[in-house]
């Protein structure tokens, strides 16, 4: 997809879709720099018409994202998008009408060197699927998936990425599966209309989360109902968690209890907040207790414990570097971090999010 390698043993990548109208240019504009500087690899924006696609040419040109075109049942839209220079399209072959639209797509993109994905999805699939499987079984999903990929590969197009998506974890987890048994391209992870930022969080980190580990998964999208920028957020996080993405911060901190002598919920979220935009690999900890904390968290590079009257730890990998004032600690633990990413912000080679 452009400069963007997807599948085999590229990174796997993190998409959102943009939530405004791609009708107001510069609004989307505006939101896809934001997008990408909060981490996003790619970006999809709804082309619901002639208008919203008269926008995608400047759009592309404006942003130095991969653009994907959401396409649905209009294979003209998908033409202009395709000559706009965007990155990738998003459509069903079977719902543009004929072969002979399929045929043009197909031919369009490939000259371009455009990628096409095949978007399944649980809740709509062909009225004869569902009266065969009797509901939207993952069976009923792979057998839409392969019926949309004959249709490209029969203009020899195949140059494909594929999603199959269902709002239910064991049914998505399941498609998925079984299109990794049926055939070799790409898959774009994500469980559809997830839910709010909780709820949505919570059974995309378990749907998406199963599939990576189980190595498969080429790209991902966490469908939230929020601000895009969390969707980008989460699944950064589940790539981190999984050791499949390096660069930010990884917080460690602990669940708090009793024995704590200061507000640990507030803290961890103000050193969160500040650290919020470091770039470089960096290992925190922030724990309510100067006995347990520096063992417990001896695998961050850098860290604070916190004891009883007023006195707590700054250690480092496990190990006590000096005990100070517990009011002190927070500011200290700042300091040692723009130390440390300081450093390897100098050292050579730096390690970058998702390196192409």
């Amino acid at each position: 997809m452009g400069t963007l390698a997807i599948g085999g043993d590229a990174p796997i990548s993190v998409q959102t879709m943009a939530t405004t109208d791609t009708r107001d240019r510069d609004a989307t504009i505006e939101q896809c720099r934001l997008l990408q500087a909060a981490g996003a690899d790619i970006v999809r924006l709804a082309v619901p018409d002639e208008e919203a696609a008269a926008n995608l040419a400047e759009i592309v040109r404006a942003v130095t994202i991969p653009i994907v075109a959401d396409i649905h049942f209009n294979h003209r839209l998908a033409l202009r998008a395709i000559e706009a220079g965007v990155g990738g399209i998003r459509i069903n072959p079977g719902n543009i009408g004929s072969q002979q639209r399929v045929r043009e797509v197909a031919r369009a993109a490939k000259e371009r060197g455009i990628p096409i994905r095949i978007g399944v999805n649980g809740g709509s699939l062909e009225k004869d699927l569902l009266a065969k499987w009797g509901y939207p079984a993952p069976e009923a999903m792979v057998e839409s998936a392969l019926r949309h990929i004959r249709m490209l590969e029969e203009e020899d197009f195949f140059d494909i990425k594929v999603s199959l998506k269902a709002s239910d974890v064991p049914t998505m987890v399941r498609a998925y599966r079984l299109a990794a048994q049926s055939f070799d391209y790409p898959l774009h992870l994500g469980v559809t209309e997830a839910g709010t930022l909780l709820q949505g969080t919570v059974k995309s980190a378990a749907g998406i989360g199963i599939l990576l580990a189980e190595g498969i998964g080429d790209t991902l999208r966490v469908s939230l109902t929020a601000d895009p920028v969390e969707e980008i957020k989460v699944g950064i996080h589940i790539l981190k968690s999984l050791g499949l993405r390096q660069g930010g911060l990884t917080l460690v901190s602990c669940p708090t209890c009793g024995r704590c002598s200061v507000d640990m919920i507030e803290v961890t979220e103000r050193v969160e907040r500040a650290l919020a935009n470091v770039k470089e690999e960096i290992h925190v900890a922030v724990m309510g207790c100067e006995v347990n904390g520096p063992g417990e968290a001896r695998e961050a590079d850098v860290g604070i414990a916190y004891g009883h009257n007023n006195v707590g730890l700054l250690f480092r990998k496990g190990q006590i570097v000096r005990r100070m004032a517990a009011d002190e600690l927070e500011g200290a633990l700042l300091e040692e971090v723009e130390k440390i990413t300081a450093e390897r912000r100098n050292r050579l080679p730096i390690v970058q999010e998702n390196p192409r």
